[in-house]
């Protein structure tokens, strides 16, 4: 009992003992301590995740409350306090899983490795904090110190253009979050508490009309409150016009720092929304959603075409992500159940299959030094297993039916046609679009005559490599054949969600059923 009690702490806190072991106790720069500083943080890593299987075991899904609940004092006025519900321990499961893949994404890495994998176990603590924090202002502080880590990632071992792209991501990501911290603090002085159950349970802010400079307040203050909410949110997803951030940073930072970009970061946005948004604004959430969908289908169908262009791997497949997060905002702002269930699914289900992309991309990368589309061509001469790899989880990109990206995508269609068609008919066509450039890329990378002389000695994937996709790819076929696996956990949670968003908008309405598994 007492292990259960701090189930949630020992997760979190694991990789900090770990980042702390290396910083002070682990000494030299040589071979030797060098990979020392790598076994360890894959020691750590994976006891994390085995620790993190516990909080599933221990999670009873007809719940729709929090669990396994730890409270303490923190500051002044403030506490410490974790849990996790139905939504958010699908993405605590989601980060353990992939850490141990990332840290063996870093093995080939020589220069100040120490301090690289530091700062991939204090960044694994910041985002675990982030989905399982149940104070706000504590929501706030992991949600913005997780840019840290991630700018000296980018910064320090990056590509040529590291030091723009960082500075470019920190900015970008740390000004959305300012006017979030503003409403946080209006909704403390207005509550009188930073308890985010609280918040979702007993207070609804105002959502009467007024005028300011002559300008009408639709939803008045709550109004505000979402749109200080969305500065962030967007950014950090990041949804159209406010993207520009990420194709610079994915294409900088390197392998491992790309995956934990593309497989957890993002879904903080999608998280947030989930978590604050429309729970606890929705009047504002129910005046915006049209709003926030067409948002959506612009990405869907404009980053595809911007991903077309692409001669650089790296920025078509984070162009390929922007469009996939569009899917995300237009599920959960369909505000039904299959629209809702499909943005969670389509989050959890990017996770394995960009961070899967991400690493094909290295695989190539480490031998050649190259992203450039044209310099390759005919892998499947020299790279078989490479080749059946990369095709699996470029089908999985498409949306194949078998495969967990066919369920995400098709769930959030269904919730937004029930919301509305047009934006569903757009989205579609986004579907079309992702298939043009995945197969293009696919094609010019893998089929083709080996004519470049540089690739006629290129060799297939080494053990390591092939260990780092298995598990990828047993979770894309797995949730792509069984989504039950999913969907009957996060299904209470997103009900109890949607029944407590009619409540608070004061209507009697009727959640669409749980989709059958």
């Amino acid at each position: 009992m007492a292990l259960t009690d701090s189930l949630l702490s020992l997760v979190i806190f694991l990789p900090l003992v770990a980042a702390f072991i290396l910083m002070f106790v682990l000494r030299g720069e040589d071979a030797a301590a060098q990979h020392n500083a790598k076994v360890l943080a894959l020691v750590a890593t994976i006891a994390n995740f085995v620790a993190s299987i516990f909080i599933l075991t221990s999670f009873d899904k007809n719940n729709t409350g929090f669990q396994l609940v730890e409270t303490h004092e923190w500051l002044a006025g403030l506490q410490y306090k974790v849990g996790v519900d139905g939504i958010s321990v699908l993405f605590v499961m989601l980060t353990t899983f992939l850490m141990p893949i990332v840290i063996g994404a870093c093995w080939k890495v020589e220069h100040r490795v120490k301090e690289y994998m530091i700062a991939f176990l204090v960044l694994e603590s910041l985002m675990i904090a982030v989905f399982c924090a149940l104070d706000m202002i504590l929501f706030y502080v992991v949600f913005e110190a997780g840019l840290i880590p991630m700018f000296l990632i980018i910064g320090i071992w990056g590509g040529k253009e590291r030091i723009y792209a960082s500075f470019k991501f920190f900015l970008y990501t740390l000004l959305g979050s300012v006017l979030m911290l503003v409403a946080m603090l209006y909704m403390w002085w207005d509550a009188g508490t930073t308890d985010i159950p609280t918040l979702l349970n007993t207070h609804t802010f105002d959502s009467a009309d007024f005028t300011i400079l002559g300008i009408t307040i639709v939803g008045g203050i709550q109004t505000l409150l979402f749109l200080a909410f969305l500065a962030s949110f967007a950014v950090k997803m990041p949804m159209w016009p406010v993207h520009t951030w990420l194709p610079d940073a994915h294409v900088q930072a390197p392998t491992a720092g790309s995956v934990v970009l593309a497989a957890v970061l993002l879904k903080m946005g999608g998280y947030g929304f989930l978590r604050f948004s429309l729970p606890m604004f929705p009047e504002a959430s129910a005046i915006l959603a049209d709003f926030v969908m067409t948002l959506s289908v612009i990405a869907i169908i404009y980053t595809s075409l911007v991903a077309m262009m692409q001669e650089d791997m790296k920025k078509l497949i984070a162009y390929s992500s922007v469009a996939h997060m569009g899917f995300v905002t237009m599920g959960i702002f369909a505000m039904n159940q299959q629209g809702i269930d499909g943005a969670i699914f389509q989050m959890i289900s990017h996770g394995f299959i960009s961070g899967a992309l991400f690493l094909a991309v290295g695989v190539i990368y480490d031998r050649m030094h190259t992203r450039d589309i044209d310099a390759y061509g005919g892998l499947v001469v020299r790279m078989p297993v490479y080749a059946l790899v990369f095709m699996l989880f470029t089908m999985a990109n498409v949306g194949l039916p078998g495969t967990s990206g066919f369920v995400g995508e098709f769930l959030t269609l269904v919730g937004a046609f029930q919301a509305n068609t047009w934006v569903a008919f757009g989205a579609t066509t986004g579907v079309i679009l992702s298939a043009a450039y995945a197969l293009w890329l696919y094609r010019r990378v893998v089929f083709g005559d080996l004519i470049k002389e540089s690739l006629k000695s290129i060799a297939d994937m080494d053990t390591r490599e092939k260990l780092m996709m298995a598990p990828l790819i047993v979770m894309t076929i797995l949730l792509g054949v069984y989504p039950a696996l999913v969907l009957d956990l996060i299904g209470p949670a997103v009900s109890n969600l949607l029944d407590n968003v009619a409540t608070a908008q004061g209507v009697v309405e009727t959640v669409a059923p749980v989709v059958s598994h």
